[in-house]
């Protein structure tokens, strides 16, 4: 049962990540989605900047890893299932650009909705 459920909780954290990184385009739609995506990427800027602050997802896994006997993910989530396995550690510096850009445009296309549907309802 351990290792089903660390596989569910990777899942989870492989959409968490994908949320992360394209959630804000959920507001083009569902415009107070805005405020969970917020928490969500504040949370994994934290993550990945703050020293010493663990992901509960993380810690989940190794916690049912751990009830498999198996170690703790070397380097946390990002490091064991990411990093050279779907992403060149050359090109991180490129894809953290790329992701900052994704944000805004997310960001900036949701504002431009959100003004153009309160000019229509005003």
């Amino acid at each position: 049962m351990a290792g089903l459920l660390a596989d569910v909780v990777m899942a989870v954290h492989f959409l968490a990540l994908l949320y992360i990184g394209l959630g804000g385009f959920l507001a083009w739609r569902w415009p107070k989605s805005i405020f969970v995506h917020l928490f969500f990427a504040a949370w994994g800027v934290a993550i990945n900047t703050v020293p010493g602050l663990l992901c509960p997802l993380t810690t989940a896994q190794d916690y049912f890893r751990h009830q498999q006997g198996l170690p703790s993910m070397p380097g946390g989530f990002n490091e064991y299932y990411i990093y050279d396995h779907l992403i060149p550690r050359s090109l991180l510096p490129v894809v953290a650009v790329l992701a900052v850009v994704v944000l805004v445009v997310s960001y900036a296309g949701a504002y431009m909705l959100w003004r153009r549907r309160r000019a229509v309802v005003a």
